[in-house]
């Protein structure tokens, strides 16, 4: 405990490496949450976000962008109109590809329990890509991801190579997609809290709150369709699969 304690302390002094160089606001509270306690420490995390991605010459490579050396002709963690694309797409000289990247979120947590309360949450919240992975030393990471990612080629060597219709019908499913992701965001801090005050109150029971933590993860896929009052899954979740499962509202291009 004490040597994850000094790690994290170490973690949290770093400066912020990514392009932003600071949490996304639509997230900030959830990381602060997680980081407040002792057994999670965040180490990366994205709100979600669109963006138009050119590719360094000599272009794609099998029509995929490399996010290292890729430079971003756009970039919002909201929704977007069409007239923002098609500005940024004049400046395009290269290879486009318009994107929609879901809330992602790392976590390295203490005890393996602790992951599994992670992932239980995250699944439960529609971040159903979510995993654990255990290090050769130990190390325990938990990874929140969704699936209900948008990657579209707009552009080859400066040249748009569809029409301004569709960039619009492109730009329209990208902000649906936004939108759930927000939601999915909001249930997945709402049932973390709901998940950390029902453990804290079964303290005085800490077998019993081990048995019951170990039976929500390793069953959840057999849990009954009824849910017991106060559950934090819903049947939202079930809409939000039919809706994955939509062409119309799920064209995930190379995903």
């Amino acid at each position: 405990m004490a040597a994850f304690r000094r790690w994290k302390e170490q973690r949290l002094a770093r400066a912020d490496e990514s392009r932003k160089g600071s949490v996304d606001e639509a997230i900030a509270g959830l990381v602060q949450l997680l980081n407040g306690q002792e057994r999670f420490c965040t180490t990366s995390s994205c709100a979600g976000r669109l963006l138009l991605a050119q590719a360094p010459a000599p272009g794609f490579n099998g029509y995929e962008v490399q996010k290292k050396n890729c430079s971003w002709l756009m970039v919002t963690h909201q929704i977007c109109a069409k007239e923002d694309v098609m500005t940024a797409l004049q400046k395009a000289t290269g290879d486009t590809v318009f994107k929609f990247e879901p809330f992602i979120l790392h976590v390295q947590c203490q005890e393996l329990q602790d992951a599994q309360l992670l992932h239980s949450v995250a699944i439960d919240s529609g971040f159903r890509n979510s995993g654990i992975t255990v290090g050769r030393r130990g190390k325990i990471m938990m990874a929140v991801r969704s699936t209900h990612c948008l990657e579209v080629p707009l552009s080859h060597m400066g040249k748009l190579m569809v029409t301004e219709e569709y960039v619009d019908f492109l730009v329209q499913i990208a902000n649906r997609k936004m939108e759930e992701n927000m939601k999915r965001i909001d249930r997945f801090y709402n049932c973390l809290q709901l998940a950390l005050k029902t453990e804290l109150s079964m303290s005085n029971s800490p077998h019993e709150m081990i048995q019951k933590t170990h039976s929500v993860y390793t069953h959840r896929r057999k849990r009954k369709p009824d849910k017991e009052p106060g559950m934090c899954t819903s049947s939202d979740n079930k809409e939000e699969s039919e809706t994955e499962n939509d062409p119309k509202t799920n064209l995930n291009f190379f995903c």
